[in-house]
């Protein structure tokens, strides 16, 4: 990335959902040291970058990050690096193993040409760290909750920390378990699988998955993502819709237009229909539809 010091440039390093080796970084202090000025910015995309590589040096120094298996990233009118909390595989509150999928992200989709920038973000669950809303397509793990009448012991805890008041408990006139009840309202749900992750006798279950928000940026322009699909299961299916997103913006796109731009331009319905001809939508409406008797059973 070029400076406004003259033949100097910031060298971005590719990274994928924050994570760097130690000893890569052992790399990136010795390339700051001899070629740059002794230190790195830290961007605000989980990425390092390098000032104050010389234009003569910027050959010398690939070569030196390729050594540690370490590459430049992506600028321009490209997909971007793809940013990633810590998810279920280390945070408790995670849903989703985030750094994987971070993984599995960058290998298909990095520096994918584009008529411009495309950001993905991957984000654990409802705390949302890495704010999905924020991103051209963000992830954020989800959870359909079940609850079992047989174990419940009506406590209320489910009650008072569901942040979409989805829930609501009662424990009979005399505070008897067998006067009581639960009500779930699905349409209130917002995935977040905070009732299973707090249930203190496991009367919740639930099947992680996929929240996917389309079109928000952060930038010149400040605008909050879509949630426009419900919550995707299969790692497959989600692909799909990525692959599909990623189509619809390359061919209705203007050259320097972003995703949301663009969709607001040609319609939030088009987008919506072209993931319905592919069947994406529909067959996951199917897929999160409780069976009668679970929902008969919650109320």
């Amino acid at each position: 990335m070029r400076q406004v010091q003259k033949d100097c440039f910031s060298m971005r390093i590719r990274s994928v959902g924050g994570q760097i080796g130690a000893e890569q970084l052992k790399k990136v202090y010795e390339i700051a040291q001899d070629y740059g000025q002794g230190y790195v910015h830290l961007t605000s995309r989980q990425g390092i970058e390098i000032p104050f590589i010389k234009l003569e040096d910027v050959e010398t120094v690939k070569s030196e990050l390729a050594k540690a298996g370490l590459e430049p990233g992506a600028c321009g009118p490209r997909v971007r690096t793809v940013t990633a909390c810590q998810g279920s595989a280390i945070c408790p509150s995670g849903l989703i193993d985030t750094s994987a999928l971070a993984k599995e992200l960058d290998a298909r989709y990095f520096a994918k040409d584009l008529p411009h920038k495309f950001k993905l973000a991957v984000t654990g669950c409802g705390n949302n760290c890495l704010k999905a809303e924020e991103n051209d397509l963000g992830i954020k793990g989800g959870m359909q909750p079940v609850w079992d009448k047989s174990t419940c012991s009506l406590c209320g805890l489910c009650e008072v920390i569901c942040p979409g008041k989805a829930i609501i408990v009662s424990k009979g006139d005399k505070g008897d378990k067998r006067d009581g009840n639960l009500v779930f309202t699905q349409e209130k749900c917002t995935n977040c699988g905070k009732c299973v992750k707090s249930c203190p006798v496991g009367a919740w279950q639930g099947k992680a998955g996929f929240l996917i928000y389309f079109g928000g940026t952060f930038g010149n322009q400040i605008a909050v993502g879509k949630q426009i699909l419900p919550i995707i299961f299969s790692q497959e299916k989600l692909f799909s819709v990525i692959d599909a997103t990623i189509a619809f913006f390359a061919k209705y796109a203007r050259p320097g237009e972003r995703f949301r731009s663009t969709v607001e331009r040609v319609g939030w319905e088009l987008l919506e229909k072209e993931l319905l001809e592919k069947e994406l939508l529909e067959k996951e409406l199917a897929e999160t539809v409780l069976p009668e008797m679970e929902l008969a059973e919650q109320k």
